[in-house]
């Protein structure tokens, strides 16, 4: 189901880009000032060749001799080309100006928009992931806030160009001529009046193309993480297909974008045509009749060519700014979203915790189905093992989620030392759980580095002291390498059981309290197996220990077991005692064992 994060719409999401830069207003009103600066310096050339012109036809401006004192023609076109190069040489600085500025300014704001983003990402309750697809997760963080970055390095400076263009060029054509300015200038509000309703009809379809891309960075990064799957099943034929209709949806959807925004430019050409037409035969009849000097032509023609010309640039600048418009919404409707799982404004101090956990009748449901845990009560105490054991479906691994409050319960309350882990910071309760799941995640880098994550200053001691404990240090001393082997992707290069006991290692090197295995036996191998079995009580000793277990003979020496069922705990007691009892455990130590009939019964 999608997330509705991404479903909110988000009024206004280019102002809202704009105030989030309000840090850096500074930069950008300087850079916006280059590129004024460079935009009216890009318009004196049509001046400069105007009284040229003058000047060799004996009509000079009159402010050359009357204000400069220049008074013979070869010395006023002398002035006319310093004043080109000056011109020019300012024009130049005023380009790098406004490039530099406005380029270093958009790494800077992509830089921040994406940590923001990647931090309000990080504080998402673990829902978010589970039920929100990566690929568009990434797309997010990549794409859409690159998309921001491309806007802001080239979109918003020809926006001011074009804000200039206009202002200068207009002011310079109407105090010449009022009248042939505005037959210039007729095609200007149908150029506008264009922009704007291309720039309406592809707002929808720049949306969509944001959401293909995600389906196919989703489709991607599914298909490369499970390309062992894929080859064992010989499905390559069936996910090359699968890839081509993402892609081609994708494909699609763009081509839709680009059959309206590249009918802008032809139409405006046509318009700039007739403008510029229109000027040619007025501005010539009235040259012939003396009522303008050829350079104020020459200026006319060339001042409109380079008023209009550079408007067909407006469907381009259109384009980038929806596709930056599209990437915002999505950007700023994840900023929008607050995590459903927050700290208490005043939470409270645990410090280190004695260990002792509590689930005080216990409710929770995975959004609307019915409740996994249903009334779930029992405690255990500071330095307890405690083996949690029972069918599928029970509810197990949901313990573990709860406890670390990946999700919050819908009603009774999850306790560490008395507290309910509501009341705590998030960050105060993690501190105190250390977990080895089942499904092992190692980062890709040395074996130190995922041994000792997500500390830096780490003593290779401490590391090899965690790995003895975990039975993974005489494995790593076989490494030409030796901890400083890298591990590959995902752990690639590590069997099963050599990143269990990595993660074993990691678990024990944090040091906390209360240490939790979700089935951490379950996808080994009979050896590591057996290591973790003999050496369980060594490692939980000094800690509060729960061991979620599917193969009953991890916990089989267990201080306790909890038997869950139905969401709630059935049974209670030691192996032997449950065993005797001949009920759910004794079931599933029957099916285990090989044993046709329950111990009680043989």
């Amino acid at each position: 189901m999608p997330d509705e994060a991404l479903l909110d719409p988000v009024s206004n999401p280019m102002s809202r880009l704009f105030r989030y830069l309000n840090p850096m207003r500074g930069r950008l009103l300087v850079a916006s000032w280059w590129a004024v600066v460079n935009k009216v310096l890009d318009l004196a050339p049509p001046i400069l060749v105007a009284w040229l012109i003058d000047v060799v036809a004996g009509t000079a401006p009159s402010w050359l001799p009357g204000w400069l004192g220049i008074s013979s023609a070869m010395s006023q076109v002398v002035f006319l080309a310093v004043m080109t190069v000056v011109v020019f040489g300012l024009e130049s600085l005023s380009q790098w100006g406004y490039a530099y500025g406005f380029m270093t300014l958009a790494q800077d704001a992509q830089h921040a928009l994406r940590m923001d983003a990647y931090a309000r990402m990080q504080q998402r309750e673990i829902r978010f992931f589970e039920e929100h697809r990566l690929g568009r997760t990434l797309a997010m963080l990549n794409d859409d806030v690159n998309q921001l970055e491309r806007f802001l390095n080239t979109g918003f400076a020809e926006l001011v160009h074009l804000v200039v263009l206009v202002l200068f060029a207009g002011s310079v054509l109407f105090g010449l001529n009022p009248l042939l300015a505005l037959v210039g200038l007729i095609p200007l509000p149908v150029i506008v009046w264009g922009s704007l309703r291309f720039s309406r009809m592809l707002e929808p379809r720049y949306s969509k193309v944001r959401e293909s891309v995600g389906d196919v960075a989703t489709r991607l990064e599914n298909n490369i993480g499970g390309i062992l799957v894929i080859k064992s099943f010989t499905a390559e034929s069936f996910e090359q297909q699968r890839v081509a209709q993402a892609s081609d949806a994708y494909r699609r959807a763009n081509r839709n974008a680009i059959k309206l925004s590249t009918v802008f430019t032809p139409l405006i050409r046509m318009a700039i045509a007739l403008g510029f037409a229109a000027v040619i035969v007025l501005g010539g009849w009235w040259a012939m009749q003396g009522k303008v000097s050829p350079g104020e032509l020459v200026l006319f023609c060339m001042m409109i060519q380079r008023l209009l010309w550079p408007l067909t640039r407006l469907g381009s600048t259109f384009d980038e700014y929806q596709r930056a418009r599209a990437g915002a919404s999505r950007v700023f409707s994840l900023l929008n979203t607050p995590p459903r799982i927050a700290d208490p404004a005043q939470p409270a101090a645990l410090g280190r915790a004695r260990g002792e956990v509590e689930f005080d009748n216990v409710v929770f449901r995975y959004r609307d189905r019915e409740p996994v845990l249903n009334g779930l009560s029992f405690k255990v105490a500071a330095g307890e093992m405690v083996g949690i054991a029972g069918p599928t479906g029970a509810g197990k691994s949901t313990l573990i989620k709860l406890l670390l409050r990946l999700y919050d319960v819908n009603g009774g309350a999850v306790k560490i030392d008395n507290h309910d882990v509501r009341a705590l910071a998030q960050l105060d309760l993690r501190r105190q759980i250390a977990l080895v799941s089942q499904d092992v995640f190692l980062f890709h880098g040395t074996i130190r580095e995922n041994i000792a994550y997500p500390g830096v200053d780490v003593p290779l001691e401490k590391v090899t002291e965690a790995a003895t404990h975990a039975h993974f240090h005489e494995f790593v001393q076989t490494l030409p390498q030796g901890y400083d082997t890298l591990v590959g992707e995902r752990g690639i290069k590590l069997s099963g059981g050599q990143r269990q006991r990595l993660s074993i290692a990691r678990a024990l090197l944090k040091d906390a309290p209360i240490l939790v295995l979700d089935e951490a036996t379950s996808s080994v191998d009979t050896e590591t197996e057996r290591i973790i079995q003999q050496n369980l009580s060594e490692l939980v000793t000094g800690r509060t220990a729960l061991v979620i277990a599917h193969r009953l003979s991890t916990i089989r020496n267990a201080d306790r077991i909890l038997v869950l069922k139905d969401g709630v705990l059935a049974e209670e007691g030691d192996h032997d005692a449950l065993v005797a009892a001949g009920g759910t455990y004794a079931d599933l130590w029957a099916v285990q064992s090989g044993s046709s009939a329950t111990p009680a019964q043989a």
